[in-house]
């Protein structure tokens, strides 16, 4: 990976991780562009930057992380976790091999589309509107959903979301509660995959390079989603997940397109 190839997929993951559109399946397509989908440290790369992204939900949420008399907010966190880390301590294998395939990711942007297009007339009757009525049992099934996300294109972010409002969750506090799951779940995975990735093969993180790769990749995906997170959570409300499937769909067929071209292999 180059500098230039950091910083594009640092950018796109920041951009991409808390929009309901696959950060995963955008990253995938990003680096098969680039030509360096098959190397082991953009892999290693495309997991570990997330760690960024979910560090600007701690920063602007950081009442809730660090007040220690919430303590049910926590243990609802690691309920709605627990799916997630079960599933992909079991199929992680397949999980990987599902990473490497752009036609998963394309199938997955456009079914997922059609669903996002519709999805504001399914859910239209919340009854919660703040994340303290939030249960733990609720939370577990909305960890449930979150693992649909384990399907490249799918979207992590788009799967709780949906879980939530299936819950009975608003689109603001769905979106909200989505963001908080996601911290414990990207760093459980992220841990693994650090871990898992020495294991294997432990020049690539002693390479000066790759370190230095992964702080500025981190940094950037950092800012770019402090800032897509404020513009997400005030487009969700005002005009909910119509244009966001629209743009799947789009993404999805061009990508189709794309591999039946030859483009992709």
């Amino acid at each position: 990976m180059s500098p230039l190839h950091t910083v594009i997929l640092a950018i796109v993951e920041g951009l991409t991780e808390f929009l309901p559109i696959s950060s995963t399946g955008h990253l995938i397509i990003a680096s098969s562009f680039m030509g360096i989908e098959k190397d082991e440290f953009t892999k290693l790369f495309e997991v570990a930057v997330q760690l960024g992204a979910i560090l600007a939900v701690v920063v602007l949420y950081w009442k809730k992380f660090f007040d220690r008399g919430r303590i049910r907010f926590y243990v609802k966190l690691l309920v709605g976790v627990i799916p997630a880390v079960v599933l992909g301590l079991l199929f992680s294998k397949k999980i990987d091999a599902l990473l490497e395939s752009p036609l998963t990711v394309a199938i997955s942007m456009l079914v997922g589309g059609i669903f996002l297009v519709f999805i504001d007339k399914l859910f239209t009757r919340p009854t919660i509107i703040d994340e303290s009525k939030i249960s733990a049992r609720r939370s577990f099934i909305i960890g449930i959903w979150q693992c649909l996300a384990m399907i490249p294109g799918v979207s992590r972010s788009a799967a709780s979301i949906v879980g939530g409002m299936q819950q009975k969750l608003n689109r603001k506090v769905a979106a909200e509660f989505s963001f908080f799951l996601a911290v414990p779940t990207m760093i459980a995975a992220t841990g693994y995959k650090l871990f898992k990735a020495y294991e294997q093969s432990p020049d690539m993180l002693r390479s000066h390079a790759n370190i230095y790769a992964l702080i500025v990749g981190n940094l950037i995906a950092f800012v770019v989603a402090m800032i897509a997170i404020r513009f997400f959570i005030g487009f969700l409300q005002r005009h909910g997940f119509r244009l966001f499937g629209m743009y799947r769909i789009v993404a999805g067929i061009l990508l189709l397109v794309l591999i039946w071209s030859g483009y992709f292999a």
